[in-house]
């Protein structure tokens, strides 16, 4: 089976591009021939999709996940080095998926990407969350991706055919930002959204092309909502079960019981650390057989 490849930035200016493979050592991503002897630690954001990805993928047996990765702390320039990389990679490597994750929004960039991955047969599914969602709404390409995970807010922003950035969504897009049915109906009418959504909060909803067909809240942990990264964690091992070649809807309902799961057996308060979530993983996914 072709490798996943995870696609995001780390928040350091000093972490040049890397494309490879990488594995998971007390807690810190270590990246596989690097010779510059560099770690990230895992805390939130795309090193934590990358550290719950690879758990799921190990526990079930399978071949880890390849990254795709640079430093930037918001101006884009190590966005635009993945990208460069990512438009060079793509006809010379073969992927079964590609997440996107923490980048910052370019639209040319992210067309150019789309037209590589459109001359790909067969095409990798392609999951998006955070600053890639968001361009990928953007470019007006969004009903060609297969997964997004948004949250309540970012839902909204889908459903604001306006909006460039959640930032602006308008006020009446807000006053309906707890009818998770009503908003997912106006981001596909107006082409807004992936195939799927697994729309992450309270309860996190899976909806398939403007239905939802689940809605995911037990066990129900309020407290998981102050803990930063449980929105990474979760998008990241939903990455890990369609990398083990689970089908769409399954992999996002196994991968929301699971998230709530490891949560509850990690016993949190609002001071937890995301890699307390982590650690309880493997148990899990074991038992998923």
């Amino acid at each position: 089976m072709a490798s996943w490849l995870i696609v995001g930035t780390v928040p350091t200016e000093t972490f040049s591009l890397y494309l490879g493979a990488f594995h998971l050592e007390n807690w810190e991503i270590h990246f596989d021939g690097d010779k510059r002897g560099g770690v990230v630690e895992v805390q939130r954001g795309t090193p934590t999709l990358l550290a719950a990805a690879c758990l799921t993928l190990e526990s079930l047996g399978c071949k880890p996940p390849m990254a795709l990765l640079c430093g930037d702390t918001g101006q884009g320039k190590g966005s635009r080095e993945i990208y460069a990389k990512l438009v060079q990679c793509l006809p010379e490597q073969t992927f079964s998926g590609l997440t996107f994750h923490y980048l910052y929004p370019d639209v040319d960039w992210h067309n150019r990407i789309w037209l590589a991955l459109e001359r790909l047969a067969p095409r990798p599914q392609l999951v998006c969350d955070a600053g890639y969602m968001y361009v990928a709404k953007m470019s007006g390409y969004a009903q060609g991706y297969d997964l997004f995970t948004p949250d309540l807010g970012e839902l909204t922003f889908l459903a604001d055919a306006q909006a460039p950035h959640p930032f602006y969504t308008r006020g009446f897009v807000h006053a309906e930002d707890h009818d998770v049915a009503a908003l997912a109906r106006k981001a596909y009418q107006d082409s807004n959204a992936a195939e799927w959504l697994l729309v992450k909060g309270e309860t996190d909803h899976l909806v398939h092309q403007g239905k939802i067909v689940a809605n995911i809240q037990e066990p129900n942990l309020p407290v998981l909502e102050a803990i930063g990264g449980t929105g990474d964690l979760l998008t990241g091992v939903v990455t890990g079960l369609l990398a083990s070649g689970r089908p769409m809807e399954q992999a996002c309902k196994e991968a929301a019981r699971l998230c709530r799961q490891a949560g509850q057996l990690a016993n949190p308060t609002p001071a937890s650390q995301i890699t307390e979530m982590l650690a309880r993983l493997p148990e899990l996914v074991r038992s998923l057989g």
